[in-house]
Formats: C-alpha cells, structure tokens, sequence
C-alpha cells in the first residue's frame, strides 16, 4: 500500500536519471535560465523537483545554501526534503532552503527584521488574532459589525495585499472607500505597534524589500540563491510570483512545476494566468510537459481527462498512462443522503474486507455540511474516522489560551494577546477596563504590556482595576524573567501553574474541563517533541522557534497516521492521494455549486478543475455518487446530476443504483448569495418546497468559499437596502415561498418587503 501524503505517487529513489523517462531527465538536466514545467496529476512532478536539486547539487556542484525549493504546506516540503537528502545525502543537503512560502518568508524577515521596521521577535498572527484585531479597530472607528462584518473586511484587506499593495496604494486604485480605506489604515498601524503581522505580511514585506534596488536587504535577497524552484505554480498569487521573481532575477534560474489543470484556489488569489503567461516575463523559457501518469488505473485516468478536456484555455497537453485499465469508475445514483452515506459505509466495509487499510480509503465532497450524515452512519457502524480541516488542535480554546501567554511572553507588544489572557482564567478585569487599555495602547501606539504601565499610572481606572491591572503585570514579568532560563515545555508548565490556569480546570471538575486538561497536556508534549527534534538537528530549541513553527501549520500537516479513513472537502484533498476515493453530492447546484451566468464562467471552469483535482487522487478504485434529493440547511431539494458526468468517457464507467421519479427541470440560474434557511432566517433563491436550481453552500467553511463570495447569513439585526427607503435593520425574517423581511427604515418606519426586493 503506498503511504498517503501529498507526495506519494512513487516511493524515495535511490538510484541515477536511468530512472526517469524522457521528459522527467530534460526537466532534471536543464542546466540554466528559466524553465516551465507542466506537470500532469500523478506525473511524478516532485520526482523531478527532488531530482534536479540533486543535480544541481552534484553535477553543477551548486552550494546547498544557494538553493531555495519552495511549495505550499508543510508536509510536502518534508517530504521533498527527505527524498533529496535520500538522494544527496544528510550531510550535504543540510544547508538547502526548502519550505513554504510562509516559512520560507518568516525565516528570511527573521533576518532582515530592522528593515521591515520588526524586532527579532515579532508575532504571526492568525485569523482569529486578526479578527481581534479589525475588531478594535472597528470599534475605534464607530463602525457597526454587522455593516463591517470582521471576516469579509480582512477579506478585503488580504485581496490588497496579495496583490501587494499598501493602504496608500490601495486608495489609489479606488478599490477601497474612505471608511474601508481608515479601516485597512488602522489596522495594518495596529500590527505595527504590536510587533506582529499577518500571513500576507510574511509574504509582502520581504517581497517589498527584494524588489527594492535600494535595499542593502533587497540586494542581499537577491543574491543569496543562484536556483529558485517553485512546486505548485498553478497555485501562486500575485505577491507569492512577485517574490520568487525577484529572488531569481539575478540568475534567472527560475524553475516552476505545476499544472494549470488543477488550480482550485483562485478564491485565495491563486491566478491560473500565472502559469499560462510564464513565457510573457520569460519568453526563453524550456517548456517540459509531464503526461504520463504513474498514480492511477487507465478508467480512472480516462475518466479524469473525460473531465477536464471540455475546459477552457488550459495548456494543451494529454494525460496517459501505461498501467492496466482496472476496475471501472463506479457511477452511484442514490436515493438521498442518507442512502448514499449508508453506501459510503458499505463500500469502506467491503474495502476492509478484501485487505484494504483504512487509512489508504477517503471520502470527499464538496463542503463541509455534507459530511454530518456521512459521519452519523460511520459511528453507527464503528468506523473509525478523521475530519480533515475541521476543528484543529491548535484552534482549541485552551490551547491558544496557553499559546497566547507564551507569545505575550515572548512578545509584549502583542496586544491580541494582551486582549485574550488578561482575564483568562477570570482576574476580575472586566470590558470596560480592557476597553480603557486598548484605548490608551492605541492612542499612545503602545504595546500591550506598555499600555498596562500606562493605564496604572494614570488616573482614567479606579483603584480596584489598577491593583488588578499591576497583578497581572507582575505575573507577566515573572514569566518573561523565567523564559530567560527555562526551557519552553518548562515555562509552559510555569504558566498552568502560575496563572492558575490548570488549577481552575481541575476545580470544574467537569469532562469538558478535564478534556481541556488532556489537551494541554498534549500541547506540552508538543513543545517537548519540538525540542528534541531541534536539538537533534542542531538548531537551538526557542520559545520563539516554537511559536513559529505552530503559526505555519496547516490542516493537511496536523492529519493522523493512525488506521482511520479519512473525510475532507476537495480543497483539503489537493496533494493527496488514497488506494480507494469516494467522490459524494455529485449534483448540480452541489458539485459545480455555481450557475452557467457568463459573469461566473471563471468560477465554473474553477469547479471543473476541482472535479479533476478529486478523481485524481484515486489510485485503483473510484465512486462517484449522486443523489436525486438532498437535505441541507433544513431544505430538502431535488436535484439533477453533476453536468460534469456528462463528460465521462462510457467505456470508462459503470452505472450502479437508481433514483425514484423526481420533479426534474433545467437548472435555473445559481444565486450569487444565500441565506440560511434556519428558524427566522432565509435562503436568497430557495422556495418553501424542493426544486432544482437551489444553490447549496457551505456556511461555516472558510476552506470552501472565498471570503468575498460567502454566503451571508440574514437575520434580525442585520443591515439591508431597499430601491426607495433606503438602508434598514432587519427585525425578523417570515419564511415562506416568497419570504418577507421585516425591516426597520429610519425616514420610513417598519415594513414588509419580499426579500427578493432587497440588497444585503
């Protein structure tokens, strides 16, 4: 059985070039300049990339420290460190600089922090920090939340900086009004003062200082790598080729692998022009094609060029393989979602049955919604099972709650730190006393802990307040003087103890509470386990080196080894690859999830692609389902076919299973938004009863829907605009066939309007 992961078409080789077939060796030997590598699903792309830096390293006898190989999780850059030190060995590939982009841009900001106006020790700060954050911000501003909603607002503000540009910069494009405009201002000040940044920022600030010709930094960025490989072109925004463009200009050894075939994160910034237009910057660039597939069984490669032959403008090239034709893809038509989960729990049973190792078997759909019967039916039976891109380890309460300690600890500046644990466990500091402290921190432009010595020397908090404000900053330096010395697993116990964290848990006395324990504990073995594998490489193990290492993990790198099948969206399959795959909701209206409006083209060709993603990750058994209703949000709905099947090659496939006669017509054009359908809330688009051309989304998945196209959530509270009374709050929604919002205009007093009627 092959070991899953995002690079395991072909076990590590140990052997010379004789192992590569044509166009693999001329990717490989390609000496200099600029090279573009079409990479195929199943190709062995990253035997290439792992090839041609031992090449490099051999033959051109490149110092290791002059390579940079970058790719997009953790996982696969593991991987792709071990195959090339399997190939070159421990002690020369050492030096090499192999990450993701966000590693690779933390440990080069690291070095170049002065530059970029951070200390050495500077904060990552994910999505829920930032929405603290913008938060503040918003509240600064008097803007209300629910016109400003936190998420979508650092949507907005990501899709600037990933096309890298700055507020000022921003403004002059009119992207922004003036109030977005102040928030981005403010916000992008706040991460200034709290000596931390963002996600984009890892990326802009050392692309900003690369492409700058006046930058002792930029001219040091420029000359440390003589070869820049980057895996998963197709998957790079605008910034991320910046950067890579600028780091190679000196040489112009630019080496890209990807396929514009499965570019599934444009919702990201991911721009699949990148990849087509590569000759445009680099009109000498070598082109390599990768076709033939070594990962799957000739259906199902067949079945995936069924797929994606149809789409528009992808680079012309074949997908082919010389392995045995094997088992048909299996067609599943099912009655509703309950019949296909019960079907999925069958299947996995019979796989086990026949010596299949649960682990080697995944089920995929296209949100995550889908996945609540699918998960009911397999505890039923006693299946085994993991959630991919659910909740995470390091999203736990507890867990960021002892995170956030540790970073104060190692960054006092952080204020959305600050914010989280100053009364966690409860101290006694209430809103009001934090409100006044983030007040004062953002008037003065101090950090967190500064604002403390601030707010107690002034005379704007009664007594009681500054007594527990100094409390806390006692414990504070008392932790920051013993990081000094401790080790951080150590100073992490330190902190339970001191902070009386674990001790409040202990006195709840609760499963929760001791849950929360045992989740603790297993962050404190994680520190431990960073420490050992540090020393064990000879980096020094630091509470900041750790911190680091957690803000760049992802949902792919946290899945488990153990003997379990495997339940994740499509997205979160990219890089992956099972024995057995079963492909669920293959519905229109589910899978595509958008309507064939000619403003959305881009998003359906998108959906294609993905279709392709998730067929190629089967090796040697595939199912599709469809059902002929489906119940999601309270709604039950008939519904058609995927029109992607349509596409299938026949002598491919086989059709299992039947439907009853449903109410069937053509799918009607998808809404651009939804609504949930919930008790006092609506579904833009959705009727009282099921028929086709609903639009089905998920509503809690960020991994799913960008930011800007989310569905929106209407219920009472919430802002609305009508052609003649202008803007309103809604007071409740009544549902119906033609729903009615009840709704607030200052001028005009309540009214009833059909939703239809209004923008929101």
């Amino acid at each position: 059985m092959c070991e899953r992961g995002a690079m395991s078409s072909e076990p590590p080789a140990k052997v010379g070039p004789s192992q590569l077939n044509e166009p693999q060796a001329e990717a490989v030997q390609h000496a200099e300049g600029p090279l573009l590598v079409f990479a195929g699903a199943g190709s062995g792309k990253t035997r290439v990339i792992t090839y041609r830096v031992a090449n490099l390293l051999a033959t051109l006898r490149v110092p290791p420290y002059r390579i940079l190989a970058v790719t997009f999780t953790n996982k696969a850059a593991a991987e792709m460190r071990a195959r090339i030190t399997d190939l070159a060995g421990a002690e020369v590939t050492e030096d090499l600089w192999v990450g993701t982009f966000h590693a690779t841009c933390a440990r080069l900001l690291r070095r170049h922090h002065d530059e970029a106006g951070l200390t050495s020790k500077y904060s990552i700060y994910d999505d829920s920090d930032q929405r603290a954050v913008i938060s503040r911000v918003l509240k600064q501003l008097g803007l209300d939340e629910r016109r400003f909603p936190p998420k979508r607002v650092l949507g907005k503000i990501s899709a600037q900086k990933r096309e890298g540009r700055s507020p000022n910069e921003a403004a002059a494009t009119g992207a922004f009004d003036e109030s977005m405009l102040e928030v981005y201002t403010r916000y992008d000040q706040a991460l200034k003062t709290a000596d931390a940044v963002d996600f984009d920022d890892l990326i802009l600030l050392v692309t900003r200082m690369a492409e700058d010709p006046q930058s002792a930094a930029g001219r040091e960025l420029r000359e440390r790598f003589e070869h820049v490989l980057v895996d998963e072109f197709q998957d790079t925004n605008l910034i991320q080729y910046r950067l890579i463009r600028a780091l190679a200009a000196r040489t112009r050894n630019l080496c890209v692998v990807g396929d514009d075939d499965q570019s599934i994160y444009r919702w990201r910034g991911a721009d699949v022009r990148l990849i087509r237009g590569f000759h445009r910057d680099f009109p000498d660039a070598k082109i390599v094609k990768l076709e033939q597939n070594y990962r799957s069984s000739g259906n199902i490669v067949a079945t995936a060029l069924g797929i994606i032959s149809p789409a528009a403008d992808r680079a012309p090239k074949e997908l082919w393989t010389a392995a045995e034709p094997g088992a048909p893809v299996s067609v599943r038509a099912v009655r509703d979602e309950r019949d296909e989960a019960e079907f999925v729990a069958r299947v996995i049973a019979d796989e086990r049955e026949r010596g299949l190792g649960a682990r080697d078997i995944a089920v995929f759909y296209r949100v995550h919604a889908q996945s609540r019967v699918i998960e009911e039916v397999l505890r039923s039976r006693n299946i085994p099972y993991q959630i991919i891109g659910g909740m995470k380890f390091f999203e736990r309460a507890e867990v960021k709650d002892l995170l956030a300690y540790l970073r104060l600890v190692d960054n006092p500046r952080s204020d959305a730190d600050l914010a989280r644990i100053i009364n966690v466990p409860a101290r006694g500091i209430g809103t009001k006393t934090l409100e006044r402290l983030m007040h004062t921190a953002a008037e003065q432009q101090l950090g967190g802990l500064e604002a403390i010595d601030a707010a107690v020397e002034g005379s704007g908090l009664g007594t009681a307040a500054k007594k527990k404000l100094r409390a806390f900053r006692e414990l504070m330096t008392e932790l920051a003087e013993a990081s000094q010395t401790l080790p951080p697993h150590e100073l992490g116990e330190l902190v339970l103890e001191r902070s009386s964290y674990r001790q409040t848990l202990q006195d709840a006395d609760t499963a929760e509470a001791d849950a929360r324990l045992g989740n603790l504990s297993e962050l404190l073995g994680s520190i431990a386990e960073y420490e050992t594998s540090a020393g064990a490489t000879g980096e020094e193990p630091t509470l900041n080196g750790y911190l680091q290492r957690v803000a760049l993990i992802t949902s792919v790198d946290s899945m488990q080894d153990e003997p379990i099948v495997s339940l994740m969206t499509v997205h979160a399959a990219k890089g992956l690859e099972f024995e057995t795959v079963l492909l669920t909701g293959m519905e229109d209206e589910v899978f595509p999830y958008r309507g064939l409006d000619e403003d959305e083209l881009e998003d359906l060709e998108e959906e294609r692609r993905l279709a392709y993603v998730a067929i190629t990750r089967a090796r040697r058994r595939l199912w599709i389902t469809h059902a002929g209703q489906r119940t999601l949000f309270g709604r039950t709905r008939y519904l058609e076919s995927s029109r992607f099947l349509r596409d299938l090659p026949a002598n491919a496939i086989s059709h299992e299973g039947s439907m009853p006669a449903s109410r069937r017509s053509a799918p009607s054009a998808w809404p651009v938004r939804g609504v949930s359908a919930s008790a006092g809330t609506w579904t833009a688009g959705f009727s009282a009863g099921p028929r086709p051309g609903e639009r089905i989304v998920d509503h809690s998945s960020g991994d799913d829907i960008p930011p800007d196209e989310a569905p929106v959530t209407l219920r009472a509270g919430d802002s609305v605009r009508h052609p003649r009374f202008g803007e309103g709050i809604v007071e409740r929604v009544e549902p119906g066939v033609k729903p009615i919002v009840v709704a607030n205009f200052p001028d005009h007093g309540t009214k009833r309007i059909v939703a239809d009627y209004l923008k929101f």
